[in-house]
């Protein structure tokens, strides 16, 4: 299994959001980022990506059970919620995404990333 990690514009994303991660047909996997103020910020959100999809992937979390819980959050979104999908507690992936986001904190400290100028870019996309 191999996985790439693309920058891509935020517009250009599947859907929105700031991290993105699915199967290709061959099993490979795909993670797509935000274009971000730098490197390490963009780090931070693949680094999540990988750890949530690889905990999905060893929990049977199909990719399409995520995709499918996020439009619909996405759809039904207030004006001014910047919550995250996977916080919420009936997300099928909610325990995969919590790790993930305990790892992305750790290394954002290690990396000097202050977590909240990183959340107000992401949050302002």
């Amino acid at each position: 299994m191999n996985v790439r990690i693309e920058v891509i514009p935020h517009k250009d994303q599947r859907y929105e959001t700031v991290g993105d991660w699915f199967f290709e047909p061959n099993g490979d996997i795909t993670i797509r980022v935000s274009k971000l103020a730098n490197w390490k910020r963009e780090m931070l959100v693949a680094v999540h990506e990988l750890v949530e999809v690889l905990l999905c992937k060893s929990d049977h979390v199909s990719q399409k059970a995520v995709d499918e819980f996020d439009i619909l959050y996405e759809k039904h979104r207030s004006k001014g919620d910047t919550s995250e999908p996977g916080d919420w507690p009936d997300a099928p992936y909610a325990r995969q995404h919590c790790i993930a986001t305990g790892i992305e904190r750790i290394l954002a400290a290690e990396l000097k990333v202050c977590w909240k100028d990183y959340e107000a870019e992401i949050e302002a996309l």
